[in-house]
């Protein structure tokens, strides 16, 4: 929790193929590590855009799948702790914005990005690795961050309205054991990978142990724990 996001390497079919399906309903994000109180509510992240896109849209907002290289550096030495470009062979890394996925500052100094930007921003430990640091990645206690930021990027996240709607199918505003065994097997048709039919039964077994918190035998859209702050 509270890590750099470790997501899978792009694919042309992002946001449709059968990773991003589990994600929704399989997946739900740790709280990122931050300090609470008022220290956190006095600082705030300091935002500088390097590069802003002609056309700036779609921009990014809570819930939404984002694509993105980084750098992180110690603001005290320059320091670099992070680099996205030397991970995973160097692909981009996919997160979902403001869920805690990654720290929160991250998640606040990239609200409002549109593809194509490029932001530097400046991260006071309290939205950060607070008093504890991070040793894994060389960060210590009490240690301002300045990260570097290209979106490539936003996309419907996996718990959106959106993607809530289209499993359900007759606008019944929960998900039935029906619903999402058919979406499912739409999205193993359109993956077009061969299973066994035991996958199919397996994935939605764990869809309702994880998620159907009262048992009733449907994901309701709090179960579903939709991101966004629209109405369904």
């Amino acid at each position: 929790a509270g890590t750099v996001p470790r997501r899978r390497p792009p694919r042309s079919d992002m946001g449709r193929g059968l990773t991003l399906l589990l994600l929704p309903l399989a997946l739900l994000a740790a709280p990122a590590q931050t300090e609470s109180g008022t220290a956190a509510a006095a600082e705030e992240v300091k935002i500088e855009v390097l590069h802003l896109p002609e056309v700036c849209s779609p921009k990014s907002k809570k819930g939404d799948l984002l694509n993105a290289h980084y750098d992180g550096f110690l603001a005290s030495n320059g320091s670099k702790f992070y680099c996205s470009r030397t991970q995973n062979e160097g692909h981009p890394k996919w997160f979902v914005l403001g869920v805690g996925q990654v720290i929160k500052g991250l998640d606040i100094a990239m609200m409002n990005m549109c593809p194509g930007e490029k932001r530097k921003v400046i991260i006071p430990p309290s939205l950060a690795y607070g008093q504890q640091g991070y040793t894994q990645v060389k960060i210590p206690p009490n240690a301002t961050l300045i990260f570097e930021i290209e979106l490539y990027a936003v996309n419907k996240g996996p718990r959106s309205v959106e993607a809530f709607n289209q499993i359900d199918k007759d606008s019944d505003k929960k998900l039935s054991e029906l619903e999402i065994s058919q979406y499912l097997k739409e999205e193993f048709a359109r993956d077009g990978k061969k299973r066994h039919p035991s996958v199919h039964d397996e994935i939605l077994a764990d869809i309702f142990k994880k998620n159907d918190h009262d048992g009733d035998g449907f994901i309701s859209a709090k179960e579903y724990n939709v991101y966004q702050h629209d109405e369904l």
